[in-house]
């Protein structure tokens, strides 16, 4: 009786760990993701920098 009583709690302490393995890639991957969000949003504001300088740089050079 010993042996599958210790059969089922090895089982449930093995889906705890799984469980608990899986909320923390749970939230590393929505932690990624906020990180991949902030950088689309950085290169966003950089590349419209960037064409507005290249008009203000193509207005400059009209002028000459």
């Amino acid at each position: 009786m010993f042996w599958p009583m210790f059969a089922v709690a090895v089982g449930f302490l093995g889906l705890a760990v799984l469980g608990v393995l899986a909320v923390r890639v749970f939230l590393e991957a929505q932690r990624l993701g906020r990180q991949v969000a902030d950088s689309a949003r950085r290169i966003n504001r950089a590349a419209e920098d960037l064409e507005r300088a290249t008009v203000s740089a193509a207005r400059a050079v009209d002028s000459l």
